[in-house]
């Protein structure tokens, strides 16, 4: 087997509509329907499934959870940027701006909260570092 990228990951969310205006107002992605009436954040070649707490889609995890997403996304734009544009948005920034090591090597990232509290870590690669794709 080779796993090539993660295509989509599912949160359960409390509240649909606030995921979708804050994953797509504040962090830009493109909200999308699709299936029966579902909605997703899309970004690059990835998404984000929302499944309302209580209305989960068969087969799920054991115990969704509003709240237990931990993850990390990458974006092209610098830190700075994104601290700018968090803060027009009033949104708390938890942690950073740090150094972590991501899949490709050093990133700066920042930690943020979503509407149900899930940590999103925003990174970014520094220059040097050259994306290879599959």
């Amino acid at each position: 087997m080779e796993i090539l990228r993660l295509d989509h990951l599912v949160l359960t969310v409390n509240d649909v509509e606030a995921s979708c205006l804050f994953y797509g107002d504040i962090l830009g992605m493109e909200i999308i329907t699709f299936g029966q009436g579902r909605k997703a954040a899309k970004f690059g070649q990835q998404k984000i499934n929302f499944q309302q707490l209580g209305e989960e889609i068969d087969p799920k995890a054991k115990m969704p959870t509003p709240g237990s997403g931990d993850f990390c996304i990458i974006t092209s734009d610098s830190i700075r940027s994104i601290l700018e544009q968090l803060k027009r948005h009033d949104i708390k920034v938890e942690l950073g701006p740090v150094e972590r090591s991501g899949a490709l090597g050093p990133m700066q990232s920042v930690y943020i909260r979503d509407p149900d509290e899930n940590l999103v870590e925003i990174s970014s690669y520094g220059p040097s570092v050259t994306i290879h794709e599959r």
